[in-house]
């Protein structure tokens, strides 16, 4: 093979305690709102982390999908209800790296896969190189495996692991090869079995386990996938019974867990559920909790940073109001409601899926009428995210809100909610919003960066919560269910919580207690910094898991 680049590309030698060669592999990748090869939370936790790598100085690439479609593009209808677009992306800065490699897809033999490079000097992230199965020779459905980020057919998907685990671990080995190889999250299991056949040792192996979620654990029909060449090559049914589990299946998170040398859970809470979510199995490793953060240079506003430095809640004021002003030019835009920077405004941001339960507000509405028009205490609310496209439930959710909101002056839902809506809406909001059944949330880390900009959260404790939750003075907190309770009993008893925490302590507080609101403010900022940033996030990857 002939290529340009034999070694990693970075602009500068790595720090000595990170200098360890570590190739980061995941199947989305949140850099930059123009680049759009990501869904929602597990690529801008991955963004951020190859940010942090880059600020740090470590010797670390990422590897990854360079989605011709993106993930979809979210618009919509004329009744305003969600359209999925599909749109062909292009982006002029990329780097061919002349890296291409085989694999073996089915009964096909040679599927060709190159690699581009994303440089460190355009979004000061780490060296990425995204794979690519577009590419001239190969044939019609071999070009289509890289179209669409989790794509609805079951044989692209297996092949889209195939072509991210083992054409990855092909283009490191280009690039001399890594010390450390680092699976975010089961997509890429196929790199652990390749690499096991190179000789690669179970040491240079981690993993990272991202959900309780059944459909973030994949599991599928080990036969079906040896035929698929998930295995980097035919196993005999010998070696095959012995990476089986659960009458034939192979489990994307069981494999990883066995294979490895390490694993991480993404907060304490999450350590605790995934250790006794996989107990039963044999030969696992140990999962260790490395809670998952974000990156406050790219995330945190610059002036309110200045301003929390400082402690000046007049200025903050100011600035949250015109930073409202920017997020509701875009309510305004899209939806022709002219908000009130004046009014307290809460937002509902993230991916919709069910269990994370965008219309909990709206779960007793004779409560969400008299909240919305409270004359004393006034709010605004907006709601915003991506629905899987074949997800139909969480779809009748997202439309079923646009409905309700549609006649509703104080009421918005927006969107294309990625990463520039993202930021506008953390910065714009004065309550974070986060609703998830308690224990179905590993992480989740929109609270975050939210906190980073004077948003104040109003969550489940649930994820990331427990390590940073304190009620009352930097966020405010739902009392716990018991999870073991019925779906429809934890929702009711979520919602008579939601609307006691609003109506009795969050309003009364911001409209008639602005000195003490401040102080929440900011205590949730010193909270926030740095402990849930990924530079410490990337820092303990070294430390704990790579080491």
């Amino acid at each position: 093979m002939t290529c340009k680049y034999n070694k990693w590309h970075h602009p500068y030698k790595p720090a000595k305690e990170f200098d360890k060669r570590v190739a980061y592999f995941s199947m989305e990748f949140g850099i930059h709102q123009a680049l759009k090869i990501y869904s929602g939370g597990l690529g801008f936790l991955s963004g951020s982390h190859m940010r942090s790598g880059f600020e740090l100085k470590q010797n670390m690439i990422g590897i990854g999908m360079l989605w011709k479609y993106g993930y979809y593009d979210q618009e919509r209808n004329e009744d305003q209800t969600l359209r999925v677009n599909f749109i062909e992306k292009h982006h002029n800065f990329l780097e061919d790296t002349g890296i291409e490699v085989d694999v073996k897809l089915h009964d096909n033999p040679s599927v060709k896969v190159r690699a581009y490079v994303l440089k460190p000097e355009i979004f000061g992230t780490v060296p990425i190189y995204l794979l690519s199965t577009d590419v001239e020779g190969n044939d019609f459905l071999s070009r289509t495996i890289t179209n669409y980020l989790y794509d609805a057919n079951e044989l692209t998907r297996i092949s889209q692991s195939i072509v991210l685990g083992i054409g990855g671990a092909k283009v490191v080995e280009a690039l001399g090869g890594a010390d450390t190889y680092h699976l975010n999250e089961g997509h890429a299991l196929p790199a652990f079995y390749y690499l096991r056949d190179q000789g690669v040792k179970k040491n240079q192996m981690v993993f990272t386990t991202h959900t309780p979620e059944k459909a973030g654990n994949e599991e599928r029909d080990a036969r079906h996938l040896n035929r698929c060449g998930f295995f980097g090559r035919r196993l005999n049914e010998v070696e095959l019974s012995k990476e089986m589990v659960n009458e034939g299946m192979i489990n994307y998170t069981v494999s990883a867990l066995r294979m490895a040398r390490k694993a991480n859970a993404v907060s304490k809470l999450h350590a605790k559920v995934s250790n006794e979510m996989w107990k039963d199995y044999k030969d696992i490793c140990k999962i260790i909790p490395i809670t998952n953060a974000q990156n406050q240079k790219f995330w945190q506003d610059e002036e309110i940073k200045k301003i929390w430095k400082k402690r000046n809640a007049k200025a903050f004021r100011e600035r949250k109001i015109e930073l409202k002003k920017e997020l509701f030019d875009i309510v305004l835009n899209q939806t022709v409601k002219m908000f009130d920077p004046n009014v307290f405004t809460i937002v509902w941001a993230r991916r919709f899926a069910g269990y994370k339960r965008a219309d909990l507000l709206l779960y007793d509405m004779e409560r969400f009428e008299k909240l919305i028009t409270n004359e004393k205490y006034p709010v605004q609310i907006i709601w915003a995210g991506k629905p899987y496209p074949y997800d139909f439930y969480a779809i009748d959710i997202f439309n079923h809100l646009v409905n309700i909101t549609k006649y509703k002056s104080n009421l918005a839902v927006l969107t294309g909610y990625e990463i520039a809506l993202s930021r506008e809406m953390k910065m714009g909001s004065d309550i974070w919003l986060n609703t998830p059944r308690i224990t179905r949330e590993a992480s989740g880390t929109s609270g975050m960066t939210a906190a980073m900009n004077g948003s104040v959260n109003v969550s489940i404790n649930d994820g990331w919560m427990p390590e940073f939750a304190k009620d009352g003075v930097n966020s405010f907190i739902f009392p716990e269910l018991d999870y073991k309770l019925p779906v429809w009993e934890q929702d009711k008893l979520d919602a008579e919580n939601l609307y006691d925490i609003l109506e009795n302590k969050v309003l009364p507080t911001y409209y008639d207690k602005p000195k003490e609101w401040s102080k929440i403010v900011f205590n949730g900022m010193d909270d926030v910094i740095p402990d849930f940033t990924s530079n410490r996030m990337a820092a303990q990857y070294y430390r704990e898991l790579y080491k």
